[in-house]
């Protein structure tokens, strides 16, 4: 980086507000002509595998309830779906293992959901925490893990993001009375 006669570097002082050079980002979001065929709460698969059940004497069980797996049909969008529901957020690892490219799960994202690829991921891994948090006792940094967030400071980021509030307190807003052991990974 340059430097001016004052000692600044020169990049510093030449940013405005739309860019290094002051051009606007120019920025419009694509939007499908028709409805997309899926809505996002259509193809949401949840990570939690266990019910509880009391029984009659008052002891807890838990047993296996029915999950919509292949919410879809469309089985490259479905093991993308399951991809995530693993906390698993390496794109490009899904992509090779599946001979694509990142750009076309992003396109195939959008074509069936109207959501840019980067806005589902998002929205599904803070859908996978809002879940852990609410009906688990996992720490936050596992709840960040396991929803393919990342670290615990990528999921207080995302959740400042979101809604404003860490983590801890997004737990005590959403978490009722039971919720805690009612469903199990």
């Amino acid at each position: 980086m340059g430097r001016d006669g004052r000692g600044d570097a020169w990049k510093h002082r030449q940013w405005k507000q739309g860019g290094i050079w002051g051009n606007k980002r120019k920025f419009s979001p694509r939007k499908l002509a028709d409805e997309p065929q899926f809505k996002f709460d259509d193809v949401f698969i949840t990570p939690l595998r266990l019910r509880r059940h009391y029984a009659d004497d008052g002891t807890v069980s838990y047993t296996e309830f029915e999950r919509k797996m292949a919410p879809t049909g469309i089985r490259i969008f479905d093991a993308y779906l399951h991809y995530l529901t693993d906390g698993n957020s390496d794109l490009q690892v899904f992509a090779d293992r599946h001979g694509l490219r990142v750009d076309d799960i992003d396109s195939l994202v959008f074509v069936l959901t109207g959501m840019r690829g980067v806005d589902f991921r998002q929205k599904y891994q803070v859908r996978i925490a809002n879940q852990l948090l609410r009906y688990t006792d996992m720490t936050v940094a596992e709840v960040a893990k396991r929803s393919g967030i990342g670290s615990a400071n990528n999921l207080y980021l995302t959740y400042k993001r979101e809604y404003n509030l860490a983590p801890g307190y997004r737990r005590q807003r959403i978490r009722q009375p039971g919720d805690l052991g009612r469903f199990k990974l």
